[in-house]
């Protein structure tokens, strides 16, 4: 799976991610077979990297999930998606969660008009997240909120775009995560 690579080659036919299916190297076209610990563990490092997330900080996250009533593969994607740094990249501030865990560490943004400046605070339903004053001049925010278009803005979050502030409706279902995680996987690895 393409993850972080940059340049618009990997958005084109030359991409030696799609040209080539194996890995690179003299030994990269043999036939390799993963067992299931190895699909398990790559998935939860998939999931991991997506994020940007240690596996300190992952396993925390996984327990949390693990102890609230429901399916934990759900709940888990549900934490996952509800951090003020993901939150922010979602709602368009942002063009990498990356970048948006540094304008939150560097207090670009509020809530309910609150100063956060923790990338993995907790976001609830009915929470307003709203960009700074001295921060609506940045250039790179602006030009993120312009590409928002092409990515999209999910259901349960609303942007408004020129009040440089958004609004969470909800709390992120399953069917809201449209990445390709097979959370059961990792739900799977961490109950061994």
């Amino acid at each position: 799976m393409k993850l972080f690579l940059k340049g618009d080659r990997c958005f084109s036919d030359k991409c030696s991610f799609d040209r080539r299916g194996y890995p690179p190297g003299q030994h990269g076209q043999r036939r390799m077979k993963h067992s299931d610990y190895g699909i398990q563990l790559r998935e939860k490092q998939k999931v991991r990297r997506i994020y940007g997330i240690g596996e300190k900080q992952f396993r925390l996250i996984f327990a949390r999930a693990d102890a609230e009533k429901g399916i934990t593969g759900e709940i888990l994607l549900s934490l996952l998606e509800r951090r003020l740094d993901n939150v922010v990249f979602r709602l368009g501030f942002t063009s990498s969660r990356t970048q948006g865990r540094h304008f939150v560490r560097h207090n670009h943004f509020t809530v309910n008009g609150k100063k956060v400046n923790i990338p993995s605070y907790l976001i609830k339903g009915g929470d307003v997240i709203e960009l700074k004053e001295k921060s609506k001049k940045v250039q790179v925010i602006t030009d993120s909120l312009d590409t928002v278009v092409r990515r999209g803005v999910p259901q349960w979050l609303e942007l408004d775009k020129d009040g440089f502030k958004g609004v969470v409706k909800g709390i992120p279902a399953r069917e809201d995560i449209t990445m390709p995680i097979q959370e059961q996987l990792i739900v799977e690895l961490y109950s061994k």
